[in-house]
């Protein structure tokens, strides 16, 4: 061979090893590496197997006589490409076969005729060529060593062309393919380590998830639903043209990162106290405290005093459970009841009198709307400033340097009254603002709050609409929601069958604000 033609093909080795580093696509990757190594020597076919639980299994089968092309971007490898042994049941080595032999041996193996050569079982090659009126001639099997020394495939190469005619691959041919291999193998390592580290830090991040759900049962499966419609909206936006969205664009990279984002969105509460997240009840801490204010009712109604006035205080005791709920809206009405109901005077065990509620009881059940007191609602808002604080202590590579970002925006509003760092809609990112509109609906329709029915989609679209008006959430991304139907696609999945029903379009508010 001509050493200009040498040269020529180690530059083309030099470009490929380029290529294999460079390529992120699993697939692709494979291609590349068996399309490259039969260009590099002339092979009219081959095969690449890669090791799996001592099998070695078929990757790629390409055959450019015969037109085959299967795996890669190819047909699927179908059931005929059976994995190969690589060891019997007494473990000793099939190395009857040419690639299981050059796996196991470690060793390349060059073969000039397949049909003349002995030691190797070719019956399975030889039925191939009678089915297909091929004829397999030379045969070049190479193992893929990684840089740890480890074997992780092997390269089979056949029929080395010149001028038409079938020759055996030559110690040239040999060279430049070892050399080939172990780019490969080193690629495909690599891009292993990456799926690996990639998959483990997915877990880490879900897991995360998981044990703020599992912490609470009203949170449910909060941090799990909100990535799933997170993504549903990004992908109703992405591409899509849509008024006000015109430009929003996704690489599969950046959806990674709002995916992960998603699920790291309320990692502060892994240090949010449980009696807080778990608060149901306006008087409850660690037990609800409405248990002690009956016992008082009922050391009040055996007081001489109050024996004509039972029903009054049954009502009274009705009532107190019925605002412990935080159910409604509470009016100054239903407060100055609660105040006056708390000035009843009991005797205690010791007979003194004392008023009926304390002062902080008055204060919990005077709690105009939820079960939170302003305390224990700044304590939850926190679990923001604590994301945050776990967010930014991690070294997010380039392609995750948003999720800090897009996880600390969801509770932030249009006008500039959210929290935690007050931001308008001008100073956030869509993929953060499309996060508060799942976090919203999400709350709104869980089945799993212990304090709250389910809202059914109606409900829950129009009190989101409201808050659209009140310039909470984006309006154009709520008219998304609406039009391109992400609340039906994610309804169908997670909510309960008496929740979907039809919304009522005309009647939404925040509906035409976009």
């Amino acid at each position: 061979m001509a050493s200009y033609d040498l040269l020529q093909r180690i530059r083309e080795l030099n470009r490929i090893g380029i290529a294999l580093s460079a390529e992120r696509d699993a697939l692709k990757l494979l291609e590349l590496i068996l399309t490259s190594a039969r260009r590099l020597s002339d092979a009219d076919a081959g095969s690449l197997y890669l090791v799996k639980a001592q099998q070695l299994h078929f990757a790629l089968v390409q055959n450019q006589q015969l037109g085959i092309h299967y795996g890669g971007g190819g047909e699927p490898i179908s059931d005929k490409f059976k994995p190969l042994a690589m060891y019997d049941e007494q473990g000793l080595p099939n190395d009857n076969m040419v690639a299981v032999n050059c796996v196991v041996s470690e060793r390349t193996i060059a073969i000039a005729d397949a049909y003349a050569t002995v030691g190797y079982d070719f019956s399975g090659t030889r039925a191939f060529d009678q089915n297909t009126g091929y004829r397999t001639r030379s045969v070049l099997a190479v193992p893929l060593k990684n840089h740890e020394g480890d074997v992780i495939g092997a390269l089979q190469l056949i029929n080395k062309l010149d001028n038409g005619e079938t020759i055996a691959f030559t110690a040239e041919d040999i060279e430049l393919t070892e050399s080939l291999a172990s780019q490969a193998a080193i690629a495909l390592t690599n891009q292993r380590l990456v799926a690996d580290l990639h998959h483990l830090f997915d877990s880490f991040t879900e897991v995360i998830a998981k044990a703020i759900d599992a912490k609470s049962p009203q949170t449910g499966a909060h941090c799990r639903r909100v990535p799933e419609l997170t993504l549903m909206i990004a992908d109703a936006a992405n591409g899509a043209g849509y008024p006000g969205l015109e430009k929003f664009r996704m690489t599969a990279d950046e959806r990674y990162e709002l995916k992960t984002a998603a699920w790291m969105h309320d990692c502060g509460k892994i240090v949010t106290p449980p009696h807080v997240i778990e608060k149901s009840r306006k008087l409850e801490t660690i037990y609800d405290r409405m248990e002690t204010i009956e016992a008082r009712f009922a050391v009040l109604a055996k007081q001489p005093e109050w024996a004509r006035q039972q029903h009054q205080l049954i009502d009274d005791l009705s009532f107190l459970q019925n605002v412990n709920n935080g159910g409604e809206t509470l009016s100054d009405q239903a407060i100055e009841r609660i105040e006056a109901i708390a000035k009843y005077p009991y005797s205690d065990v010791h007979g003194n009198f004392k008023p009926l509620l304390t002062a902080n009881e008055v204060a919990l059940l005077s709690i105009r709307r939820g079960t939170l007191s302003n305390d224990e609602r700044q304590i939850m808002q926190d679990h923001m400033l604590h994301t945050i604080n776990m967010l930014e202590q991690l070294p997010f590579p380039k392609h995750l340097a948003r999720v800090p970002e897009y996880a600390a925006g969801h509770h932030e509003r249009m006008d500039g009254k959210g929290y935690p760092r007050g931001l308008t809609r001008e100073q956030m990112s869509i993929p953060a603002r499309m996060m508060g509109i799942a976090d919203v609906f999400e709350a709104l329709t869980a089945p799993d709050r212990s304090y709250k029915k389910p809202m059914s989609i109606s409900q829950s679209l129009r009190i989101m609409g409201e808050m659209v008006d009140n310039n909470h959430l984006d309006a154009d991304l709520f008219k998304l929601f609406i039009d391109k139907q992400v609340y039906l696609t994610y309804a169908e999945k997670f909510l309960q069958a008496d929740q979907i029903d039809q919304p009522d379009l005309s009647q939404l508010p925040g509906y035409g604000s976009a």
